[in-house]
């Protein structure tokens, strides 16, 4: 009996070390620049902006959906856009602007990143973020044409 339950138990683990690496390997994206590219269009981004919302997510994230970076000023970006604690979402519950978990923002489902990074580009522009200002703006933009 107690093999069986040492059997048992060995099994289990196995079976949560295996889930526990499964599901960290769906939590998270990096999405080539085509990829990138069609789920934008996806979740309607327009195509006349769409190679500046490719340089920003390049420059922000490196087109990571699990990037999360802490700032000198103790806020958090977020995801493949890299949404700022600060104003745009709350950790551990949903808050900011966006009315989101910044946490939200880690995983592969792109939906709720887009909404979030449309109200802030309708606020602020391109501008908003930090890494299109110094690597896209008045730069050669991605070229995702043939995507």
């Amino acid at each position: 009996m107690a093999e069986q339950l040492r059997k048992i138990t060995k099994c289990c683990a196995i079976i949560l070390v295996l889930n526990t690496l499964l599901m960290s390997q769906t939590q998270a994206k990096l999405l080539t620049r085509c990829q990138l590219a069609k789920e934008l269009l996806r979740h309607d981004f327009p195509r006349s902006y769409l190679s500046n919302w490719v340089c920003l997510v390049e420059s922000e994230s490196g087109r990571s959906t699990s990037k999360s970076m802490q700032l000198p000023n103790q806020s958090v970006s977020y995801g493949l856009f890299q949404i700022n604690s600060k104003n745009w979402c709350r950790k551990g519950r949903r808050g900011g602007i966006c009315n989101i978990k910044c946490e939200d923002f880690l995983n592969d489902e792109i939906s709720d990143d887009s909404r979030c990074a449309m109200q802030i580009f309708n606020r602020h522009g391109f501008q908003a973020w930090p890494g299109w200002m110094s690597k896209c703006r008045g730069r050669t933009l991605p070229d995702v044409s043939r995507c």
